[in-house]
């Protein structure tokens, strides 16, 4: 589920905002660096945890998550292992602050940004190439990006694809997911966000600190979600890429869309993890996700 677009006016977040935002990020394994980088579509804020010369892995959230989501991940063993990135999607709700002048309205827009963003990572000292991972509308942009970066004649920018559940890639939305979403997208209230998320993950335990986090991005414009089409599978063959899909997410069949993933992606490991939610997933399966990007 993504709010981000191309009318997004800039906002500055709100006092309770920063505060919630900074409650969740401060039960990060420390110290967490945060960074804001310049690209053509705006100023791009990446939390960042984990030893500065170890494999640097950049992870994108699912809309309206916010960076901050993949702390459990972190906490679970990825910021022992690698240098972990963590990225407020332009435009979405975060510490991010798009560009007036040049908005993000397409796929090759947002591939454009995340290159900026990966220059802007490189020159902070990372170690390329870098994994690529993605939650959900996280997961449609890393894998767009993988297929274009594919297609550049001398690439060496990504050394690995990490796609969680990812929506639009494999399959497409379930007709009822959009049918209880689109309030949440037209006019997002707290209580329709909690209402939202409960339906999702069937009343999974979710962190209170994100969960009042989530209430805050309410205060952002609702707008029209970047579209477009599915990514070009065939660019992310010669790649190594992990799949892992929710087996209770309600936003597509898991099972369904991993038997297309493992068809378009012989050389890909796919795995369905039963019990999980798509919303739920990056906080409450932490385990295993980091079991699956250190195999």
């Amino acid at each position: 589920m993504s709010r981000t677009s191309s009318s997004r006016t800039a906002r500055v977040p709100t006092a309770s905002f920063r505060a919630a935002y900074d409650e969740v990020l401060g039960r990060w394994p420390g110290p967490v660096e945060a960074a804001l980088l310049p690209t053509p579509y705006g100023t791009t804020r990446v939390n960042s945890c984990g030893p500065a010369d170890a494999p640097p892995l950049v992870l994108l959230p699912g809309g309206g998550a916010t960076s901050t989501v993949w702390g459990a991940c972190a906490a679970a063993g990825l910021a022992r292992t690698h240098r972990v990135h963590a990225v407020d999607l332009v435009g979405d709700p975060g510490l991010s602050v798009p560009a007036p002048e040049r908005a993000v309205r397409a796929a090759g827009d947002l591939v454009g940004w995340l290159d900026a963003v990966l220059d802007g990572l490189g020159g902070r000292g990372g170690r390329g190439p870098v994994t690529l991972g993605g939650h959900s509308y996280g997961a449609w942009i890393a894998a767009h990006y993988a297929a274009a970066d594919a297609g550049r004649p001398s690439s060496a920018r990504l050394d690995r694809l990490v796609l969680l559940d990812p929506t639009q890639v494999f399959a497409g939305l379930r007709p009822g997911y959009v049918l209880r979403a689109l309030p949440v997208l037209v006019r997002p209230t707290p209580q329709r966000i909690r209402s939202f998320l409960a339906w999702e993950t069937g009343g999974a335990r979710l962190d209170p600190a994100w969960l009042r986090l989530q209430d805050e991005t309410a205060g952002f414009p609702a707008v029209r979600p970047v579209t477009g089409p599915r990514p070009d599978l065939g660019g992310l063959r010669e790649l190594p890429v992990r799949i892992l899909f929710a087996g209770r997410a309600r936003c597509h069949d898991a099972a369904r869309a991993a038997r297309t993933a493992r068809d378009a992606l012989p050389g890909a490991r796919v795995d369905v993890l039963p019990g999980i939610s798509h919303h739920a997933l990056p906080l409450t399966a932490a385990p295993q996700i980091v079991r699956l990007l250190d195999a």
